[in-house]
C-alpha cells in the first residue's frame, strides 16, 4: 500500500474524522503543523486512530524558514509516495510543494476556493496557475471549487470531490440522544422553546449584523403586521448565536438598539462536545456569510437533521442546499429576503421534519468516507500522472514564495 502524507495547519475534530476515514483506505501519516492557534478555540484533539500522527510546533507563530524546515524534515522522515497539501497560498503549502518537486513526489492540492471568494487579480491568478503546475491532482469541496481549479489549469479528470466533511454520525447520534431528554434539561441550559440557530466567529464576513436586522424585521412582521391575525399560534421564535470574536460588543449594541435582548441569545463559543445540545433543540439553522469558502457548520446542522437557510455566497450552498427540499439560499445583502424566509420556516404549517430528513439524506453523501474515497482517487491519479515539466523560473518562483 502506498504511503500518503496529509498536511493540515491544525487538527480540529473534523480533520481527525477525515484522517480516520483516510486511514481505512490508505497508509496515512497526518502531519499537524501547529498544536494550537489564535483563531480557533478548539480543545486539543489528542491521539490517532488508524493513522500515524506527527505534530511539528506548539504555536502558529513560526518564522518561514523554521516552518519550512520542520515540514520538509517531517516529510523526509515519513518518505510518502504522495503528499496532500491544504491550499496554495501560504508558507506551509509552498514548503511542502517545494519538497515534492525536489523529491519527485506527486502533490495533491486540497482546495476549497471558488471564483467568487474574493476579487481576482490577473497577477495572483497567474501565480496560482504556475503553482498548480507542481500538483498532479486536486481534492476540492464541491462543484464550484472543481470549476475554479479547472479554470486555473488543472485537468477536470484530475479533480475529485469530498474535501469538506464532518463526522456526520457523531452529530446524528448525539442529537438523537439530546432530543430524547426531558424538556426540563432544555430549560436548565436557558434555551428557548423554539429558536433559529447560527454558529460563527464574530467577524465581519459572517454578516451577523444583517442576520440580526433580518431577525428584527421578522419579529416586527409578526408582532405588528397582519400575520398574527391569521394564526394565533404563529409565535416568533428566538435567535441563538453561538460564537465569539472581536465584533461581540458591536453585536450586543445592535441587539440592544433593536430591543431584542429578550429573544437573541449569545451563549458564547462552544466546544465540539457541546454543539449537539444546541443543534438538537434548534428548529432551523442559518448561515449568512458574505464570503465563505465552504461553511462546515452547515454540514453539522444538516447531519443534526435541521432545515437550513444558507447565503448564496457560501461555497457549500450549491452542493448542499436543495431549494424547497431541505432549505433555501438567499442574498446575504438582502435583509428583507432573509426576514421572509424566517417567516416561512417558522409558520405553523411548514414541514420542518420533512426538510430535516432531507438534510440528513443529502449530507450522507458528504461524509468522511467521501473525503477518503475522493482522496484515494486523487492518489491513484497522481501516481500515474506524467511528472510536470518545470523550468528554472518555476523553481525560483516557488523558492521566493516560500520565504515570504
Amino acid at each position: 500500500m502506498k504511503r500518503l502524507a496529509i498536511l493540515f495547519h491544525r487538527i480540529g475534530p473534523y480533520h481527525f474524522a477525515r484522517a480516520r476515514a483516510a486511514g481505512k483506505v490508505l497508509k496515512t501519516t497526518l502531519i499537524e503543523v501547529f498544536k494550537s492557534d489564535d483563531v480557533y478555540g478548539w480543545s486539543l484533539v489528542p491521539g490517532a486512530d488508524g493513522f500515524d500522527r506527527v505534530t511539528l510546533f506548539d504555536k502558529d507563530s513560526q518564522p518561514p524558514g523554521k516552518l519550512i524546515r520542520g515540514i520538509q524534515n517531517a516529510l523526509d522522515a515519513c518518505r510518502p509516495d504522495v503528499v496532500a497539501i491544504p491550499g496554495w497560498a501560504d508558507t506551509l503549502a509552498f514548503g511542502a510543494i517545494q519538497w515534492c518537486a525536489a523529491n519527485k513526489v506527486p502533490a495533491i492540492v486540497m482546495s476549497e476556493s471558488t471564483e467568487r471568494d474574493e476579487r481576482r487579480s490577473f497577477w495572483k491568478e497567474w501565480i496560482k496557475r504556475r503553482i498548480l503546475k507542481f500538483c498532479a491532482a486536486g481534492l476540492v469541496g464541491g462543484q464550484p471549487h472543481a470549476e475554479y481549479l479547472a479554470r486555473l489549469g488543472m485537468a477536470p479528470g484530475h479533480i475529485f470531490l469530498g474535501y469538506d466533511a464532518v463526522d456526520n454520525g457523531y452529530f446524528a447520534d448525539k442529537v438523537a440522544e439530546i432530543r430524547s431528554l426531558m424538556p426540563e434539561i432544555k430549560a436548565k441550559h436557558n434555551l428557548p422553546e423554539n429558536y433559529f440557530l447560527a454558529s460563527a466567529r464574530f467577524v465581519a464576513k459572517k454578516n451577523l449584523f444583517n442576520l440580526i436586522r433580518a431577525y428584527a424585521q421578522y419579529r416586527n412582521s409578526l408582532e405588528f403586521g397582519n400575520i398574527r391575525q391569521h394564526s394565533a399560534s404563529f409565535a416568533p421564535w428566538s435567535l441563538v448565536l453561538l460564537g465569539d470574536g472581536p465584533l461581540r460588543s458591536d453585536l450586543v449594541r445592535l441587539i440592544s438598539e433593536l430591543r431584542l435582548e429578550h429573544c437573541v441569545l449569545l451563549p458564547g463559543f462552544k466546544q465540539y462536545d457541546e454543539l449537539p445540545l444546541y443543534y438538537g433543540w434548534a428548529k432551523a439553522f442559518i448561515h449568512a456569510s458574505t464570503v465563505e469558502q465552504w461553511g462546515l457548520v452547515v454540514n453539522e446542522a444538516m447531519a443534526s437533521g435541521l432545515p437550513v437557510l444558507v447565503s448564496n455566497r457560501c461555497g457549500c450552498a450549491r452542493d448542499l442546499v436543495q431549494e424547497n427540499v431541505n432549505g433555501f439560499t438567499f442574498d446575504p445583502g438582502n435583509v428583507e429576503q432573509l426576514a421572509q424566509l424566517l417567516l416561512k420556516l417558522s409558520a405553523p404549517d411548514f414541514q420542518l421534519s420533512d426538510f430535516g430528513i432531507a438534510s440528513q439524506r443529502i449530507i450522507s453523501d458528504w461524509s468522511p468516507e467521501r473525503f477518503a474515497n475522493g482522496l484515494s482517487q486523487a492518489v491513484e491519479t497522481a501516481l500515474i500522472a506524467p511528472r510536470p515539466r518545470l523550468g528554472t523560473a518555476d523553481y525560483l518562483l516557488l523558492q521566493l514564495l516560500s520565504r515570504t
